[in-house]
């Protein structure tokens, strides 16, 4: 893997969210906090680059167990950032039950809703705070395999740990000083009771992270399992179409 650093990579990462909202004529980032390393790390990073009054963490639990919503609050006290909780549960249920087409038994579409109605929530929130830009959580692995919602969770203005492998994450998470039960606590979205991005995916973040370096750096793969291997270059190429923008019919002149 990669000899990075980590304190360097913390810093350069904040000088390009600074840079990057400057850009944008923006002042101020909201994010999601989940009680998980990656939102605890992308809300450290911000809070480090532009100041902790100008970084907003909404806790937005949607029918979440209390044990995650406790250690959202534990991250946004330790990060020293604002703090709103908005309970979605109870606009999810009336949502489920206007749509004609529910199918209560359709796990995924359920837990893709959740996380369009956060998305729907930060950028409101954003727009009133005005001048505010929404930043996303995903790291290099989600982002390549395609393991977040379309328009949820990938629906941002910028990606601060998009191109970090999980282990480099982690490494950046001990020198922001996130909580230690926050950096070893199982990675899950929290849309069901028991779900864990490794659980779902089949493999360890170890295991993607070593694919995906040696993707990424046209290494081989003669002593490694072909059947992982190829299982993640199938999830990405299945996740294409979530990493560009909607394509367009273009009329031909001739």
């Amino acid at each position: 893997m990669r000899d990075l650093d980590i304190p360097q990579l913390s810093n350069n990462i904040q000088n390009w969210i600074k840079t990057y909202l400057k850009s944008a004529n923006a002042e101020k980032v909201v994010v999601g906090i989940s009680g998980g390393i990656d939102s605890a790390v992308t809300g450290g990073l911000c809070a480090e680059a532009i100041g902790e009054q100008n970084v907003f963490g909404l806790i937005l639990p949607c029918e979440s167990i209390p044990a995650d919503i406790e250690d959202a609050k534990m991250v946004v006290k330790s990060l020293g950032i604002n703090q709103e909780l908005i309970d979605l549960t109870p606009g999810f249920k009336k949502f489920m039950k206007v749509l004609s087409f529910n199918d209560s038994k359709n796990k995924i579409a359920k837990a893709n809703l959740k996380a369009r109605l956060r998305m729907v929530t930060l950028y409101y929130y954003g727009q009133v705070l005005g001048d505010c830009l929404v930043a996303g959580t995903g790291n290099r692995a989600e982002m390549a395999i395609g393991y977040f919602t379309k328009y949820g969770d990938g629906g941002v203005d910028f990606e601060p740990l998009g191109s970090l492998y999980k282990s480099e994450v982690r490494a950046l998470a001990e020198t922001l000083k996130i909580p230690e039960k926050i950096i070893t606590k199982p990675p899950s979205p929290g849309l069901w009771p028991g779900q864990t991005d490794e659980g779902e995916i089949g493999l360890s973040y170890d295991i993607i992270d070593e694919i995906l370096y040696r993707i990424d750096y046209n290494l081989d793969f003669d002593d490694f399992d072909l059947e992982k291997v190829n299982k993640v270059k199938e999830l990405m190429r299945k996740a294409t179409h979530k990493l560009h923008p909607p394509p367009s019919y273009r009329v031909l002149q001739e």
